[in-house]
Formats: structure tokens, C-alpha cells, sequence
């Protein structure tokens, strides 16, 4: 029995581990097929430095952070070209130290034309999609209206969405979960690249769920501030690649163990309710079980060993009584991308590691 159409993760999401060398240099991506990827996020692992997003849509240089609230900015010696195979790099310190340890997460999207917009009021400037991998990018401009709505392109409702004006300092990022609240009325509910949990204000998504082709706004001036460029990632479930859910903590070290349907490359988790740091690990950084190397999107910290958890082949487990993953009866909302489907287009189960 198939459980995927992605065979080959690999052609869609791909971590990459480098070392800076303090000049220019061209990062090739380790996959065995080419991979250009649309939308790259980079973190220094040794050295405190923020966290810096590029996209295609945006181009080269663009920089936003997930740990900052301040607008997009133009640095030359950061990312400087996409590549069939990879991307280019400057020589600036958050990106290109030398001598120092970065990971990269690369994500790819590429279709530029022919979204359906199913009567938004929004029509985006750009975009760039992948119904395949269910993933989307979308730039667009605010019109401060209640209600407005905005095509995602992804041909079902987006189950994660994450959001940045990025024409405006002090503009937080927002964020919207399928699961929000344990999956009871998500749409009510944002939450933002902090240690904050979840948020109420119907100036986010205006109470109401996107649809298989929009996503509509309030008129927060985080999402839908009027004459203003906000730059959209969107994902939705695609089986045996990605997972976007909740799960509920145990307070044991024999944890919670949460199914993906496939051997997590990639997992960034967050306590739904409590005041607590977003997390992020990876099948790089910990090639062994168990995974404890984390990174914090709201956080400029380099890496750190924290609490343990496994991958294996059909999911993640919780290996430690850590309250920020693991808190008795709290529950964590995550966003998951596979290295390897539970089980192939050909029928064939992939092994743990």
C-alpha cells in the first residue's frame, strides 16, 4: 500500500550543514537530485546571530529574521543568488564567518503562474507554489479591510501559516496552526515568534478558516496592514512528507510518541499554551538518536544540547520530562518534513535510525 507520492523528500525540503570561510563561497545541497530551492533559513549554530530567511519572491539579500520584528532589509554579502543547486553566499558574519558552523533549511516551491484566486480581494504581487509538496510562498500587499482574502495556491487548506510585514519595524511574525487549541476553532487563535502561547484576536484570521484556495484577514497591521508588503509562507499535510499536528505531553521520560507517517528529517515544535521557547532540530545536526541539538526561531542563540527526543522510521518520540516538549497533560502544536516515507510509492517500509 503507497503511502506517499513523495518518494524522494529530498526533492522538496533538504538541511544543509556548512562551515563559513569568511569570503564568498557557493553551498551546494547534498541530495542526489538537484534541488533550487525557493525558500532558504539560515542560523549561525555556533555564535549568537539572528536567524536569516530568503526567498525567491523577495530575492537575493532580502532579509528577514524569525527572532526580530523588524522589516525586511537589504545586505549584500548575506545570500546572494539561488541556484540550480544550492545558493551563493557573501561574506557577512551571520551567514559566512569563518571557520564557523551554520545549518541551512531549503525549501522548494517554483510554479509562478496560474494560482487560482477564487474571488480574493487580494491579488497577490508575486507568488511561487507546489501543490505536490504543499508548500507556498505569497507576496502581497494590505488593505487593512476585515475580511479581505488572499489566494495560497495550495488546492487545500493550508495547515500552517506564517506571516511577516515585512515593510514595517515592531510588526511581529504571525503564525496559524490547524491545531491550534487542540484543533478546536484554530481559526480564533495566532500565535507569534515568542514564548508566548496561543493568542485571541479575530484581527488575524477573522475568526474563519481558510479555505482550499484563500486565507482571510482581519485588519491587524501584522497581516493585513493597508498599503503595506507582507511576505506568506503556507504549507498543508502532504502524506509520508510533511505533518503539521499536536500532540499532548506525559511529564515521563518515556514520552509522548508522535505519529508523521514518515522518519522526521526535520521537526519544529511549540507549547500551545504556556510561556515557553519555539524549538527546532534536525536529522543533520543529530545524525543518531537521540536528537537533542535545538535552535529557538525566537532566539539568536547559537545551538545548544538540550532534551532528547528519537526519530524513527514512522514518527518522533519524546525521550525526556522537559516542560518546553514534554509537560504533563500541556499540549505542543509542531510542523514536521521526512527524510524518508513510513512506507513508498512501491510498498516498501523505510527502516528507523
Amino acid at each position: 500500500m503507497a503511502y506517499t507520492t513523495i518518494d524522494n523528500p529530498e526533492l522538496y525540503f533538504q538541511t544543509k550543514l556548512y562551515t563559513g570561510n569568511g569570503s564568498t563561497q557557493s553551498i551546494t545541497l547534498d541530495g542526489d537530485e538537484n534541488m533550487q530551492p525557493d525558500f532558504v533559513w539560515i542560523k549561525n549554530r555556533d555564535q549568537t546571530d539572528e536567524h536569516c530567511l530568503f526567498d525567491t519572491l523577495r530575492g537575493a539579500t532580502e532579509v528577514i529574521s524569525s527572532d526580530a520584528t523588524t522589516a525586511e532589509t537589504t545586505d549584500a554579502d548575506t545570500l546572494t543568488s539561488f541556484d540550480s543547486d544550492g545558493f551563493a553566499l557573501g561574506d557577512d558574519d551571520k551567514v559566512n564567518n569563518n571557520t564557523v558552523a551554520y545549518v541551512a533549511w531549503n525549501w522548494k516551491a517554483g510554479t509562478t503562474s496560474g494560482i487560482t484566486t477564487g474571488g480574493a480581494s487580494i491579488t497577490p504581487t508575486s507568488y511561487s507554489f507546489d501543490q505536490t509538496a504543499g508548500f507556498s510562498i505569497i507576496k502581497y500587499v494590505g488593505n487593512g479591510v476585515t475580511g479581505a482574502t488572499l489566494p495560497h495556491g495550495l488546492g487545500v487548506a493550508p495547515s500552517f501559516i506564517i506571516i511577516k510585514n515585512i515593510s514595517e519595524d515592531s510588526r511581529a511574525w504571525d503564525i496559524y496552526s490547524h491545531r491550534a487549541n487542540s484543533g478546536v476553532d484554530p481559526a480564533d487563535y495566532y500565535y507569534q515568534f515568542d514564548t508566548n502561547g496561543k493568542l485571541d484576536d479575530a484581527g488575524v484570521w477573522d475568526d474563519t478558516l481558510p479555505t482550499a484556495n484563500l486565507i482571510t484577514f482581519g485588519s491587524a497591521n501584522r497581516v493585513n496592514e493597508d498599503t503595506k508588503t507582507m511576505i506568506a509562507y503556507c504549507f498543508t499535510e502532504v502524506s509520508g512528507y510533511s505533518k503539521f499536528g499536536y500532540y499532548t505531553g506525559n511529564g515521563d521520560a518515556n514520552g509522548t510518541f508522535v505519529y508523521t507517517g514518515f522518519r522526521p528529517a526535520m521537526v519544529i515544535g511549540k507549547a500551545s499554551s504556556r510561556t515557553d521557547v519555539w524549538w527546532m532540530n534536525d536529522n543533520k545536526r543529530d545524525i543518531d538518536n537521540p536528537v537533542d541539538l535545538r535552535l529557538m526561531p525566537n532566539s539568536d542563540s547559537a545551538g545548544s544540547a538540550e532534551w532528547d527526543l528519537d526519530y524513527l522510521s514512522n514518527g518522533f518520540k519524546i525521550r525526556d520530562t522537559d516542560a518546553q516538549a514534554n509537560g504533563d497533560g500541556e499540549t505542543y502544536i509542531y510542523m514536521a518534513f521526512a527524510e524518508a516515507p513510513f512506507v513508498n510509492s512501491n510498498g516498501v517500509p523505510c527502516n528507523a535510525r
